[in-house]
């Protein structure tokens, strides 16, 4: 397992809230709630080859993945 910490916004509240990766686990799309608010945020994790550059893309619960 290979953890990161990122740092990101909430998609409700505006809050920073800190989430912990695993990028091990190659591409992810997962619900997880918001520690300020408890909302849930929708998180894309996406594998960038060949670099295996990581990027993440948190929306609110009633949006649609690009």
């Amino acid at each position: 397992m290979d953890l990161t910490e990122h740092t990101s916004t909430c998609t409700y509240c505006g809050e920073h809230i800190t989430l912990f990766l695993d990028s091990s686990a190659g591409d992810q799309h997962y619900y997880e709630d918001c520690s300020v608010c408890c909302r849930p945020i929708q998180i894309v994790l996406t594998l960038n080859s060949p670099e295996n550059e990581v990027t993440v893309t948190t929306l609110r619960d009633d949006e649609v993945p690009f």
